[in-house]
């Protein structure tokens, strides 16, 4: 009976001290007096041998990991600083627990030293506009030592990207300055084709005279609708030669020739009088 109680304990301590639970988003790395087992310990429960087994549980989640703003000098010589985000997880559990002391923190370190020298690399226009071949350059960078610690890139991305206050108002004079150039090549494009238009409709107006006088009075006729009291009608010299013609034609008569002028006398014809 007293032999049945003591197994009775030992089976229930080796249950309490052997027995693990593993959670879905982790994997079992199980060291058996100091050397690794061959197999991951999937989700689930799991038995270990007390004393010997030693089990270390590995996150496989994928881990967002900011990093910070780094300083450095572009290809182009301006000072920016720059901080970026990164995206991984774990997919080697043996390999993260026992190639590298800590993989988060190796990550960290390789990814700041990435991305300074990806901003050295490149030009301010590359930062600002083009960062997609960015991310690419920096996930290819960390990919060769994540690979040896069982780490997969899933994603890095730069996240902000700080200017000196010189270069910002520099930026903005530029920025000011294609604005007005572009809005005085709209403003001369629109001259320039209201011109073309206006001595096209003076070449066909010159064909038909009666145009321009018409044109003339649909002007006064908007000029009177706005209600002034004082109107200013312009009266060409050409219609006053036209009318005049047109009633010399109508009586007969010729029209009023301008008066001239006797020539002086000359000395002889002076002579001549008196006598």
């Amino acid at each position: 009976m007293a032999v049945l109680v003591v197994v009775v304990v030992v089976v229930l301590l080796w249950l309490v001290t052997g027995v693990r639970v593993v959670q879905q988003y982790e994997r079992g790395v199980v060291f058996r007096l100091g050397r690794v087992r061959g197999q991951v310990r999937e989700p689930g429960l799991t038995m270990l041998v007390p004393v010997l087994d030693r089990m270390r549980k590995v996150n496989v989640q994928v881990v967002t990991m900011p990093v910070p703003a780094q300083e450095g000098i572009t290809k182009d010589n301006v000072s920016v600083s720059v901080d970026a985000v990164l995206y991984f997880r774990v997919v080697e559990p043996i390999k993260a627990t026992v190639d590298v002391q800590n993989y988060g923190f190796a990550m960290l370190q390789v990814a700041q030293t990435s991305l300074r020298s990806i901003i050295g690399k490149s030009e301010l226009d590359d930062l600002l506009s083009g960062r997609e071949n960015l991310h690419q350059g920096l996930e290819v960078m960390l990919e060769s030592p994540a690979a040896g610690w069982g780490v997969h890139i899933d994603r890095v991305e730069i996240k902000d990207v700080s200017l000196p206050e010189s270069m910002k108002r520099s930026m903005a004079r530029q920025a000011e300055a294609d604005r007005e150039r572009r809005a005085r090549i709209i403003t001369a494009d629109g001259e320039f084709q209201a011109a073309a238009k206006l001595s096209e409709a003076a070449s066909k107006m010159a064909e038909t005279p009666a145009a321009m006088q018409l044109r003339m009075l649909q002007t006064v006729v908007e000029v009177a609708a706005e209600k002034n009291s004082t109107l200013v009608l312009p009266f060409p010299v050409e219609l006053l030669r036209f009318f005049e013609a047109s009633t010399a034609r109508l009586t007969g008569a010729p029209a009023a020739a301008a008066p001239t002028v006797p020539p002086p006398a000359t000395g002889a014809d002076a002579d001549a009088e008196h006598s």
